[in-house]
């Protein structure tokens, strides 16, 4: 959409502009319809995902609504007519479903709100939600672990996560607000801590597990971070293969955000340099001045992008339809 509005020959006004970038704010997911069309291709629809209405429209006529009703479900993209105003505009096609299907389609909603958190960003309220569960979970990691940073061999970890979430759920089933739940997803709206605290098979095959829960981050989890950890603490460790073919792993993984590597410089200051000098083969490599260029190109990604909250909130409709019983 900038390449087309730059290689406009035809100047564009502001306005037209402004229309024309604003159409990348793509909404996507899964809707409840509460109002149909109005005859001149007009709808409001209610997100499930975010818990928002948004009052719909199609550019190709009132037909597009005929074959939906008050009560059924669409499948569907949406981007805002004007960033200026609160109308927005079908993208590509509606796929409905039936009245009937609700907690169908609310499982198939809370995989996409789980698969990206910041989906909530739209709903401010859900969102600082999000935000504060998040500081509750980690204040209460903090008081089991003492740290923020940690690292154990990986059946200990898997015992003390579970021990963890399984204090964590009985809070939240005690408290009035039942429904944010961590990242992890859920494909359902009931889950256990054995099943959050489980680490993945290849976790479990490391020599060690290193978990992170930071402010902004939440909480990640590292395979063979004490490895890691050992080579930062004991430089001389960086000329054996193993140690630092780890290292450039962690540095070229696009998944792997710059919080580890930040986090390893911070607790071996002394470490740091001698490492990377010998990664990068630059003998004047300084973290200090040169790590976080580094890490900008190395991992340009996570400078682009805002960052969510590890955890999800659901509004009270989708909730009130995870718990509806299967027709």
């Amino acid at each position: 959409m900038e390449r087309f509005v730059a290689q406009r020959r035809q100047a564009l006004t502001e306005a037209e502009r402004e229309m024309l970038l604003g159409w990348r704010d793509v909404v996507e997911g899964y809707f409840e319809v509460r109002q149909p069309g109005d005859g001149i291709g007009t709808a409001v629809f209610h997100n499930l995902v975010d818990d928002v209405h948004y009052r719909v429209h199609s550019n190709l006529g009132p037909d597009v609504f005929a074959a939906v009703r008050p009560g059924m479900f669409v499948y569907g993209r949406i981007v805002p007519v004007h960033p200026a105003t609160d109308h927005w505009l079908i993208s590509g096609h509606l796929v409905p479903f039936p009245r009937s299907s609700g907690a169908t389609v609310a499982r198939a909603a809370l995989q996409v709100v789980t698969a990206d958190p910041g989906l909530l960003r739209r709903n401010r309220k859900l969102y600082e939600r999000a935000w504060q569960l998040q500081a509750d979970d980690r204040a209460a990691f903090l008081k089991l672990f003492g740290s923020d940073l940690v690292i154990l061999p990986p059946a200990t970890a898997q015992a003390r996560m579970i021990e963890h979430y399984r204090h964590r759920l009985a809070q939240v089933g005690a408290s009035a607000e039942p429904n944010g739940m961590p990242t992890p997803p859920a494909t359902s709206s009931t889950v256990t801590a054995e099943e959050m605290g489980r680490l993945p098979e290849d976790y479990r095959e490391a020599d060690s597990v290193g978990m992170i829960y930071d402010e902004t981050e939440g909480l990640n989890y590292y395979r063979d971070f004490g490895r890691l950890d050992a080579m930062f603490a004991d430089p001389a460790l960086v000329g054996d293969h193993t140690h630092i073919t780890l290292l450039r792993a962690y540095l070229d993984d696009p998944t792997v955000s710059p919080l580890p590597l930040r986090r390893l410089a911070k607790r071996h200051p002394d470490g740091v340099d001698p490492v990377f000098r010998v990664l990068l083969r630059k003998p004047g490599f300084s973290w200090q001045r040169d790590g976080e260029d580094l890490l900008r190109i190395r991992k340009r990604e996570f400078f682009q992008q805002e960052t969510a909250p590890s955890f999800t909130v659901t509004g009270d409709r989708l909730a009130e339809l995870l718990h509806t019983p299967e027709q």
